[in-house]
């Protein structure tokens, strides 16, 4: 047995185990037009079976907005499937729906604000598309050009060093990312993993982003990175087939475990 064997069958024969799974380029192809992402087919379809394992409870953990995750993942109302949108400011619990945000009047009138004027600067840059998020926006610039793209991230970068200093920026593949809500996705796994009272959790991502949650992981719980980049997580996989491989591998391991 190899020592990523090793670790797969400790995670996997845990007391309860929380999968937690970025969406983008984790389960589903990087595309040109973000709403379009849909799963692989082996990919839904290896989630299907994880959820019908016992003691596993599996979650989505994304930069989408709440609403549009649950649109790319084909979310519906009684699906078993925790959501953490937003890199972790909503939540949608399966049985009782979304969990309810406060939010001050004032970062959500600037929200507003904001996304309006970069929506009119950006209008004319082709390749540029702004997407409006529940906590502030985002640049998408994947049909840009290096120019465009440059001149799309500066004009973001001085409105909210002007208007919005304290915004919580981000970067990801081919995305700049504003936002008044500070929460990350090591936020979000801290949080699912005491709701469902996890005794491990395996988190899998394809961006930086996601590296939050992987440097947040203890002793017990497994990392994956899908692709290439620097990474803390423990294990390194080519390509979503290649994730959903290891997840088959999981889902294997603990219906024997489980029985």
């Amino acid at each position: 047995m190899t020592a990523a064997d090793a670790t797969i069958e400790a995670v996997a024969t845990t007391e309860r185990l929380l999968i937690a799974l970025d969406f983008d380029g984790t389960l589903s192809p990087l595309v040109d037009e973000p709403m379009t992402a849909r799963m692989t087919a082996a990919a839904r379809a290896v989630l299907d079976d994880l959820i019908a394992v016992p003691r596993t409870v599996v979650a989505l953990v994304s930069g989408r907005s709440l609403g549009h995750l649950r649109e790319i993942a084909e979310h519906t109302d009684d699906s078993p499937i925790w959501l953490a949108g937003s890199h972790g400011a909503q939540f949608w619990v399966p049985g009782s729906g979304i969990e309810a945000a406060h939010d001050d009047t004032a970062d959500l009138a600037l929200r507003d604000r904001l996304q309006d004027e970069v929506a009119r600067r950006t209008a004319e840059m082709s390749g540029v598309w702004m997407e409006p998020k529940e906590y502030g926006f985002g640049i998408h610039t994947r049909t840009a050009d290096a120019e465009t793209t440059r001149a799309a991230r500066a004009l973001a970068d001085d409105l909210v060093a002007a208007e919005a200093p304290a915004w919580r920026r981000r970067t990801g593949y081919d995305i700049l990312e504003f936002s008044f809500r500070h929460e990350g996705k090591d936020s979000a796994i801290a949080h699912l993993r005491e709701r469902v009272d996890a005794s491990a959790v395996l988190f899998a991502g394809d961006d930086v982003t996601d590296e939050d949650a992987l440097r947040s992981l203890g002793a017990g719980d497994l990392g994956i990175r899908v692709g290439e980049g620097e990474t803390a997580a423990a294990l390194r996989v080519d390509d979503i087939d290649a994730l959903v491989a290891v997840l088959e591998d999981v889902a294997r391991l603990r219906r024997a475990h489980t029985d």
